[in-house]
C-alpha cells in the first residue's frame, strides 16, 4: 500500500491531566502515515485522487485544539477517527502524538503514544421470519448505515429458506451484507445486538422465530476464539442459507480457517 507521511506537525494544544496543562496549553508534535492508493494520482496529476496534505494539516490542527482531554491516548483516538471519516481515500493510518513538554520533572526528549487504525471489512448474515420480513431486513440495513462508524457497501439478493434447528416456525428471508467498519469485532457485535433490540428481537427459543438476526460471518481475515465472539462464524460452512447470499457478494473471499473460498464452501454444502 502506498503512503503519505507527515512528520512532527507542531500544534499548540490543551491536553493533560493537570489543570495547568488545560489552562496554559503546550506544544505537541503530530506525525502521520496515511495508507492509500496513489497510483491514479500519479498517473493523472489530479489532486482529487490523493490527500491534500496542506488541507489535512489545517484540519488536524483545528480538530486537535477543539477539545481538551486528560490523555493524549484519547486525543489520538479522536484524531484518527476524524481523519478516517473525513478522508475517504485513506484506508488506514499510523498516528503518533509526541508531548515534549510533559510535566514529569525529569529530563527527556518527549513522551508519546502511537496507534494504528483503519477501516475493516466484515460480512454479516441477516435473516427474518416474523412480520414483514423484507421490511425488517431493509430496516436493519438502514440502522447500520445510520452509524458513522459502519456502512453497508454490498447487499446480496434475499432468499426464502426453510427454518433450521427449530422447525415449527415460518420460513426465513435471508441475505448477506458487506460492511465497512471502524469498529473492532467485539464492538461491531455489540452494535449489531443493539440493532436487533431496536427491531424488537426477542431470544426465547434457540433458533426460534425472530424479527431480525444479525451474525458476523467474517471480519477481515482474523480468527478469534473469545467467549464473546467467534470469527469466522463456527457453522457458516454448514449452512446453505448463509452461503448462498454470501456467494452474491463475496464468492472469492477466503475462509481463514478452512482456507477455502466461499464459492468452494457453497459447492460442498447441500441446499
Amino acid at each position: 500500500m502506498d503512503k503519505i507521511y507527515i512528520r512532527d506537525l507542531e500544534v499548540y494544544g490543551f491536553h493533560g491531566v493537570n489543570q495547568q496543562e488545560k489552562d496554559m496549553g503546550q506544544c505537541f508534535l503530530i506525525s502521520l502515515e496515511l495508507f492509500l492508493d496513489l497510483k491514479e494520482a500519479g498517473e493523472t496529476d489530479d489532486l482529487t485522487k490523493t490527500v491534500n496534505y496542506a488541507q489535512l494539516c489545517f484540519d488536524i490542527e483545528e480538530k486537535f485544539k477543539k477539545e481538551k482531554y486528560d490523555l493524549i491516548e484519547r486525543a489520538a483516538e479522536e484524531l484518527a477517527e476524524f481523519i478516517l471519516l473525513k478522508y475517504d481515500l485513506v484506508s488506514s493510518l499510523k498516528l503518533k502524538i509526541k508531548k515534549p513538554w510533559a510535566p514529569i520533572g525529569k529530563p527527556l526528549d518527549y513522551v508519546a503514544v502511537e496507534i494504528d487504525r483503519g477501516w475493516h471489512t466484515a460480512y454479516v448474515a441477516i435473516g427474518s421470519n416474523m412480520g414483514d420480513r423484507e421490511k425488517n431486513l431493509n430496516s436493519a440495513i438502514e440502522l447500520i448505515n445510520d452509524s458513522k462508524l459502519s456502512k453497508v457497501t454490498k447487499i446480496s439478493n434475499f432468499y426464502e429458506t426453510n427454518p433450521f434447528g427449530y422447525l415449527e416456525q415460518d420460513k426465513f428471508l435471508n441475505g448477506a451484507l458487506e460492511v465497512k467498519t471502524l469498529l473492532s469485532p467485539n464492538k461491531l457485535m455489540r452494535f449489531l445486538l443493539e440493532k436487533e433490540k431496536d427491531l424488537k428481537r426477542e431470544r426465547i427459543i434457540k433458533w426460534g422465530p425472530r424479527t431480525i438476526d444479525l451474525d458476523i460471518l467474517l471480519y477481515d481475515n482474523i480468527i478469534t476464539s473469545e467467549e464473546e465472539i467467534i470469527i469466522p462464524h463456527p457453522r457458516m460452512q454448514e449452512r446453505a442459507f448463509v452461503l448462498k447470499p454470501l456467494l452474491d457478494i463475496a464468492q472469492y473471499v477466503m475462509h481463514p480457517v478452512l482456507n477455502k473460498r466461499v464459492v468452494e464452501l457453497m459447492n460442498e454444502v447441500s441446499e
